[in-house]
């Protein structure tokens, strides 16, 4: 008699209810990966061969196979918390020993380094004070320093001039006098140490179609910093030159060289109105938060409204997925059998995407799993009936006389 098949029944079904469990307990873990336990019959070799009569000798774990579906996003208030939306792994580095992760629970540690719950570092290209992506990959440091100002250097307006206002002598103009000029348009610009200066540009309409631009700096009316003339077609259209170049000497920072382009601004019969206005400098400001884009960059807000790239993260994906050797806090290792990485940014090459403030929950069915662990239970307790119809089969032989 043998007792061969029975066991070996036995040992699959315990070792598909340990991962069964294994699958339930981590169904609430983020980023987990079910697995499956896959099974294989076997077969004595006899001398010549396997026989057509063979019955076999039981089963065996063939593969426990980990399988790589994508798993709910779940939002939440972290903007460090990064789910990924299709294929790829974060990078992830402890003291230059990397691992793989789709666990993108993260935080900042003392040193402003985005590091895991266990604390290896995120990887990916840190961006430099101006924004512009390195190329190595590094551990990703979130730079918390204020932004340096930047001195403005064009102011772009545009506006429509009223074309029925009255014509104005322009040697009578007095900008504290408001009946010497047409229109009065105010912009805050600032210098190289970010202070921030007012340029006054007066409208005077001197003749039809015709208009002078007048610029002050600081509310100082004795001293005109730019002067220029618009003038329009019979269609209210601008031609001719559109820009005025203001030069002052601000009593903070260095001095000041601003060019003030008008394209655009028309004169038709309608009251004045500003359309639009922009100028390209600011003062220096302190990161108020920061957040992750669908391709990995992390984008930095500061409290001047500026927006900087403070640094991108990567994704890495394998030719086998399940050929990553599992390490435990949801980490896997590169192994022979996956294939080295190829790293690359997220939205391209076949990567995912990355959903920032959000999580990706782990796959299992637990609805699934449970109907599993019904069916295994019952398969281990037919394995420990064959074994012991068997033992009643053997004590029958061992009692005949």
């Amino acid at each position: 008699m043998s007792f061969q098949q029975g066991l070996s029944g036995l040992n699959a079904a315990a070792k598909s209810l340990d991962v069964i469990g294994n699958n339930v307990s981590n169904a609430n873990t983020v980023g987990f990966k079910q697995s499956r336990a896959e099974f294989a019959d076997v077969y004595a070799t006899a001398l010549n061969g396997s026989g057509a009569s063979s019955a076999g000798i039981g089963v065996k774990v063939a593969e426990i196979q980990r399988l790589f579906t994508q798993g709910n996003i779940t939002t939440t208030e972290n903007p460090l918390d990064i789910a990924i939306n299709g294929n790829g792994f974060f990078r992830i580095s402890n003291d230059g020993a990397i691992t793989y992760t789709r666990n993108g629970q993260f935080q900042l540690d003392k040193a402003g380094y985005i590091v895991t719950s266990s604390g290896e570092n995120l990887t990916g290209y840190v961006a430099d004070s101006n924004g512009a992506l390195g190329t190595t990959l590094t551990d990703i440091q979130i730079n918390t320093a204020d932004l340096a100002p930047q001195a403005t250097t064009s102011v772009e307006e545009v506006m429509n001039l009223d074309s029925t206002s009255d014509i104005l002598d322009i040697a009578d103009f007095d900008p504290d006098d408001p009946s010497t000029y047409t229109q009065v348009v105010p912009i805050s610009v600032y210098d190289s140490q970010g202070n921030s200066h007012t340029l006054q540009s007066y409208m005077i309409k001197t003749a039809d179609n015709t208009w002078e631009v007048r610029t002050t700096a600081d509310g100082d009316n004795s001293t005109f910093v730019g002067s220029s003339t618009l003038t329009f077609s019979d269609a209210g259209v601008l031609t001719g030159t559109s820009t005025q170049t203001v030069a002052f000497d601000p009593a903070s920072g260095a001095a000041m060289s601003i060019t003030l382009d008008f394209a655009g601004t028309t004169q038709f019969g309608s009251d004045y109105s500003l359309n639009s206005q922009v100028q390209d400098g600011y003062a220096s400001g302190r990161l108020s938060s920061f957040s992750v884009s669908t391709d990995g960059t992390i984008i930095g807000r500061y409290t001047n409204g500026q927006a900087k790239s403070l640094g991108q993260v990567v994704l890495a994906k394998f030719a086998n997925p399940n050929g990553l050797s599992a390490l435990g806090n949801n980490q896997y290792a590169e192994t022979t059998d996956s294939g080295v990485p190829v790293i690359g940014v997220a939205g391209t090459s076949g990567l995912g995407q990355m959903q920032s403030s959000a999580t990706e929950d782990s796959n299992v069915d637990l609805t699934s799993e449970l109907v599993n662990m019904i069916t295994a239970q019952r398969y281990y307790q037919a394995n420990a009936q064959t074994i012991k119809t068997q033992d009643q089969v053997l004590q029958t032989l061992v009692n005949l006389r």
